[in-house]
């Protein structure tokens, strides 16, 4: 799984981006034993609070990929969303949109390594954590980071999502 195609696009995105973990190393991502789908299940798989899991959550919105990176312990208030951003609709994406825009599937999106960047929002609620986990672009792969790394490597806009 480690040669997926991408696993190796979000690996060589990390490290064209020198991204790292909690504790300063390279950020590496990891293969788990089964895919973990949910936030609940990445958390449990690794031993970690929900709020640590950085769900990546690609939206359409007005037509135009959105990626909301938020902790896994609450949801994404899209009306409120969308109001913030001036977008007439923000509707969470369909699979082949998702898949189209990131070379991803829903369950294993990950922030990187995606055919071209796209625009970006991640959830202030992530900072309270030394390290956080987001997807590494299979439902199976995670890897380990920090808030700013992660606003960093995605120039992502801190934002309450909420």
């Amino acid at each position: 799984m480690q040669s997926h195609p991408n696993v190796r696009a979000v690996q060589d995105s990390l490290d064209t981006a020198q991204a790292r973990d909690g504790s300063g190393a390279p950020a590496t991502v990891r293969l788990l034993p089964d895919a973990v789908h949910t936030a609940a299940a990445a958390a449990e798989a690794l031993g970690v609070d929900v709020g640590a899991i950085a769900n990546s959550l690609v939206f359409d919105a007005d037509g135009a990929p959105l990626l909301v990176l938020t902790s896994g312990a609450h949801r994404v208030d899209t009306a409120g969303l969308a109001t913030r951003l001036t977008v007439t609709r923000l509707r969470r994406a369909t699979p082949h949109f998702v898949k189209e825009h990131t070379g991803q599937v829903i369950g294993g999106v990950a922030p990187v390594g995606h055919p071209q960047p796209l625009r970006t929002l991640v959830d202030t609620a992530l900072d309270k954590y030394d390290e956080i986990w987001a997807a590494g672009g299979v439902p199976q792969a995670v890897f380990p980071t920090t808030y700013a790394e992660l606003l960093r490597v995605t120039g992502g806009v801190p934002t309450d999502v909420a």
